[in-house]
C-alpha cells in the first residue's frame, strides 16, 4: 500500500458476522462498486468451523443480480477453508465487475463463523 491508501479506503460490510448453517446464510447481498477504484480487498475473517466453507465471488449488471456470474480474483480462485480462525485476503480490480459484487461462502457441512469485508478507495473527481 501506498502511505496514505490506508486512510482513504472505506471499508465496506459485506457479510456481518454470522453463524451460518447453510449457503444462504453465508451469501452477501449485492454491493455497489461503482464508486471505487484500484483495487478491492476483501478479507474474510472465519471463526469456529465445521466442514468446509468455499469462498465464490460474482458480480451482476444490477444490485438485483441481473446476469450474476463468478468472477475469479487477481490470486485465482481462492482455496476453501477448513480450519478455524483463518483471515484470507483476495482483491479483484475494480474496473473488472460490471458494477455490482457479491460474496458466497458454499457451506457443506455448518455452522461456520464467518464474515467478509471490504476495503476500497473512492474515486477521486
Amino acid at each position: 500500500m501506498l502511505a496514505n491508501q490506508g486512510q482513504a479506503a472505506g471499508a465496506v460490510t459485506v457479510l456481518s458476522a454470522v453463524s451460518a448453517a447453510n449457503t444462504a446464510a453465508a451469501t452477501s447481498g449485492w454491493i455497489d462498486i461503482r464508486q471505487y477504484e484500484g483495487d478491492l480487498v476483501f478479507l474474510v475473517n472465519t471463526g469456529a468451523i465445521t466442514g468446509t466453507n468455499t469462498i465464490t465471488m460474482e458480480d451482476a449488471t444490477d444490485g438485483s443480480g441481473t446476469g450474476a456470474a463468478a468472477i475469479v480474483p487477481n490470486e485465482g480462485n481462492p482455496t476453501a477453508v477448513s480450519t478455524a480462525n483463518q483471515i484470507r485476503k483476495f482483491t479483484i480490480n475494480a474496473s473488472a465487475p460490471r458494477g455490482w459484487v457479491r460474496f458466497i461462502g458454499t457451506i457443506v457441512t455448518g455452522p461456520n463463523l464467518i464474515a467478509v469485508t471490504l476495503f476500497a478507495t473512492p474515486k477521486y473527481t
